[in-house]
């Protein structure tokens, strides 16, 4: 048996595309956003505030994120009963609001992006835009 194995890791540049197609559609809907990328590890990669995005959103677009990386999986799968106790256990970090999406290339999950300051709809279709930026998969919420 190996002790290592081989990885795919989200970059820099990564992190800036998919940021940059998150940009593009909040601003063609209108909603400034918070939007958040970080890396398998819930590690911060990109991240921005449009003027006039919500101050507090910055928290949750970060939260997202982090859910999203940690479960590899959108934020809104959480079970609902589980929500308080992971909020605990993660020390606040982890969050069921709709707008964290894993980012998925190959079947690995090598991130995830956060997206918080408009409605939950509206978070997830930024995400969305995002993931298609880079061409990662989009599991459906």
């Amino acid at each position: 048996m190996s002790a290592t194995r081989p990885t795919l890791k989200l970059t820099h540049s990564g992190a800036l595309q998919a940021l940059d197609g998150a940009l593009r559609k909040a601003e063609e809907l209108g909603v400034p956003q918070n939007i958040t990328v970080v890396d398998e590890g819930g590690n911060l990669l990109a991240y921005v505030r449009m003027d006039g995005a919500k101050l507090l959103s910055r928290e949750t677009s970060m939260s997202k994120a982090i859910t999203a990386s940690s479960h590899r999986q959108p934020t809104s799968r959480l079970d609902p009963r589980n929500e308080i106790k992971l909020a605990i256990a993660g020390g606040g970090r982890l969050t069921n609001l709709e707008g964290g999406l894993p980012i998925i290339i190959d079947g690995h999950c090598v991130g995830a992006i956060g997206v918080g300051s408009g409605t939950g709809e509206q978070d997830v279709e930024v995400a969305r835009a995002g993931l298609a930026a880079i061409g990662a998969e989009d599991q459906k919420p």
